[in-house]
């Protein structure tokens, strides 16, 4: 095998939990502050191949544990970063709607949201899932009719979301509300009609965001488990000092 093909090897999930060996230690250095840190993360969870490891740790001082550090663009990470202004792409949606009639259909991943989206469900079911999405432009707008079926739309936090049906035996769901919209976000409304069925809404995260809420809670129970380490040391360190004044004083 050349050089050149290794790059374009399928990295292990051994080889990214190295990686993020490394990220946890310059975090716990002060090497990386812990916006960087997640970044960081996010990207090593998601890697495929060596060529996207390599670069994550590039710049730190242990990056030689990363698996194959050869030289690759940053640009598919600064796309993936999640900022809103990198997701409203302007131009035409992936997909202007979906049908399912007696059956389903789903729209999810990495896709395009369009100005309007209309979607029908007739005894069968459909699954619009925004979170990794796209956004033709600031405003969406999702045109459900749902009879006797049901439709589910998925939002990631911070998008502002609209519900404007209308249900007949049926209902709309709204979404928890969970603050205020993330400057720069989208505006996502939910229109349309359901007939003995329903459209629900809701917020939910990634993968990989659930990964870094696992990756900062670890973080946090290490640090407070070395705290009390710290400070079971100082006290037999204060017993043992005790121990020695009073051997002196009595000698």
């Amino acid at each position: 095998m050349t050089d050149d093909a290794v790059p374009d090897l399928r990295a292990s999930d051994r080889d990214r939990e190295q990686v993020a060996e490394v990220l946890r230690d310059a975090l716990a250095e002060g090497r990386l502050d812990m916006v960087e840190f997640e970044e960081r993360l996010e990207a090593t969870y998601k890697a495929r191949t060596y060529a996207e490891l390599a670069p994550i740790t590039r710049d730190l001082p242990t990056a030689g544990t990363a698996p194959v550090p050869v030289p690759v663009s940053f640009t598919k990470e600064t796309a993936q970063s999640g900022s809103w202004a990198s997701r409203i792409v302007g131009g035409e949606g992936t997909s202007t709607g979906g049908i399912a009639i007696l059956s389903g259909f789903e729209r999810k991943g990495r896709w395009t949201v369009p100005r309007r989206f209309n979607c029908f469900a007739f005894m069968g079911g459909g699954e619009i899932d925004l979170r990794e999405a796209n956004f033709a432009d600031r405003e969406v707008e999702i045109n459900c009719v749902a009879i006797m079926g049901g439709l589910q739309v998925t939002v990631p936090p911070g998008v502002e979301v609209v519900v404007r049906g209308i249900g007949v035996m049926g209902g709309f769901e709204h979404p928890r509300d969970d603050g205020p919209p993330d400057p720069g976000a989208p505006r996502v409304i939910i229109g349309g009609f359901a007939f003995w069925g329903g459209v629900g809404v809701q917020r939910k995260v990634t993968r990989a965001e659930r990964l870094q809420l696992k990756e900062q809670r670890r973080q946090e129970r290490l640090e407070h488990r070395e705290q009390r380490h710290e400070l079971l040391r100082e006290r037999r360190e204060g017993r043992r000092e005790g121990r020695e004044r009073r051997r002196y004083d009595g000698s």
